[in-house]
């Protein structure tokens, strides 16, 4: 914990240099392939700092997510699963070693995929679930690389750009409710969101 909460201070620091919009690309690159702190918090700090530049700042962020989603779904579909059907030894380096990955939860996700493909995307970019071990799954089990990258855009792109807007909106007296109760918010417009689509679908 106080390993982490070393990075958490380092990252956060990258908002006082020049170099902050790079680090946050480079931040949400790494988040969508192994990295355990999201980038929403060097994200919130850039934007407190020049609010003008927070939907900028929202867009690099979600280049930066996008682009390392589609590293760790190569990594996923070459490096994953061996060719007698076990894991590698670099998958097996994840599952031991890398914040938020175990055999337990890639299986479960991995029936997720059988059954909802473009939503599991959606609802592990748009809410606090890691990314990485998404990204990394969708390229084990070949979801369909168009779908993988719409369903990125759509989700990553909602999330930075809406605490985007409501640091641009209301300055920094919104950090505390962002920080406090967004990952609420963002899991419950999912469910929403979902739950409306899944109606659908059984209803019609």
């Amino acid at each position: 914990m106080n390993g982490l909460k070393r990075i958490y201070d380092w990252i956060l620091k990258w908002a006082e240099t020049p170099y902050g919009p790079l680090a946050l690309f480079t931040l949400a690159f790494v988040e969508s392939v192994f990295f355990p702190i999201p980038p929403d918090v060097l994200l919130i700090a850039l934007a407190l700092g020049s609010q003008e530049k927070s939907f900028r700042f929202a867009l690099n962020c979600t280049a930066g997510s996008v682009l390392g989603a589609f590293v760790g779904y190569g990594l996923g579909h070459y490096t994953w699963i061996a060719a007698n059907g076990e894991f590698t030894s670099f998958a097996n380096f994840f599952f031991n070693n890398i914040p938020g990955f175990s055999i337990e939860l890639f299986n479960s996700i991995k029936a997720l995929f059988n059954e909802w493909d473009f939503w599991v995307i959606f609802t592990a970019g748009f809410t606090p679930i890691p990314y990485k071990v998404f990204t990394i799954t969708a390229g084990v089990f070949d979801l369909n690389l168009i779908m993988f990258f719409i369903a990125s855009v759509i989700s990553r792109g909602t999330r930075f750009f809406l605490i985007a807007f409501l640091i641009w909106k209301f300055g920094p007296g919104i950090k505390r409710f962002i920080e406090k109760y967004f990952n609420f918010l963002a899991i419950g417009f999912t469910g929403a969101l979902v739950g409306g689509f899944v109606l659908i679908k059984y209803l019609l």
